[in-house]
């Protein structure tokens, strides 16, 4: 695979499994040293050394990002071991769903921590790092990727609240992007459209929500957490003024 990431440096939020594991990977493959930061420091130092292994360079941070300080704290030993930040993928994410009456408050709480004030604790802590590599960094440009969901642009029924929190996060995005892209700073989302990983397993305790899962994968290609790290891969690796503000990773109907 191209080194086309050489030289820089990334931080991707939620890299203990799934989709943060997956693209942390791609993006090693491609070059870039990567900041993984997570709060389960045992799957993080064992994804760190397995890419150590394979050739490339890692550091496994743990981190709670809905906590302000270690948000902070995170980026900032980033910085200080890699001496630079060029790339942003704000993947945390948690996926609670339900009905808005009868529905756990105490989930929305999480799921709002997780999905709205950790992006935004952690996008806002690495920005100034961001815009000086836009500057003077290797590519002379610096990326910012939010993992968000097809539900930040269609509703429904149960999906209430984590709609919330994906609208949300795909117009912060969007708001971002008018802000700093004059700067070099390419500010994108990406909305994936059914993904297996350990996000749906959250619901498990829920049978409405396990059927109507069920059935989408029944008559769905569901798609992998690499598939996804594809796309960032894709969204970062770009000619310097090509930005993509906006992708869809879409799954295949089985039928």
């Amino acid at each position: 695979m191209a080194t086309n990431l050489t030289g820089t440096v990334a931080l991707v939020t939620g890299a203990s499994s799934g989709i943060g594991a997956a693209t942390a990977r791609q993006l090693a493959e491609r070059g870039a040293s990567v900041a993984l930061v997570a709060r389960r420091k045992d799957r993080l130092d064992h994804l760190a050394a397995e890419i150590a292994k394979a050739g490339g360079t890692a550091l496994a941070i743990e981190a709670d990002i809905t906590d302000r300080t270690q948000s902070e704290a995170a980026v900032q030993q980033t910085v200080e071991h890699f001496g630079r930040l060029d790339i942003l993928v704000n993947n945390a994410g948690l996926m609670l769903l339900g009905p808005v009456v009868g529905a756990d408050v105490d989930e929305w709480e999480r799921m709002l921590a997780i999905n709205v004030r950790g992006l935004l604790y952690t996008t806002r802590a690495a920005l100034p790092h961001l815009l000086t590599a836009a500057e003077d960094g290797p590519r002379r440009v610096a990326d910012i990727v939010n993992i968000s969901s097809i539900a930040g642009r269609v509703a429904w029924n149960g999906y209430g609240v984590y709609n919330l929190t994906k609208f949300g996060v795909n117009g912060f995005t969007e708001s971002l992007r008018q802000e700093v892209t004059q700067r070099h700073v390419r500010v994108g989302v990406l909305e994936p459209g059914g993904v297996d990983t350990e996000l749906g397993s959250h619901n498990d305790h829920k049978p409405a929500v396990r059927e109507a899962i069920g059935a989408f994968y029944e008559q769905t290609e569901v798609l992998t957490p690499e598939d996804i790290a594809d796309g960032v891969a894709y969204m970062v690796t770009r000619p310097r003024h090509a930005s993509i503000a906006e992708l869809w990773v879409m799954p295949t109907d089985q039928a």
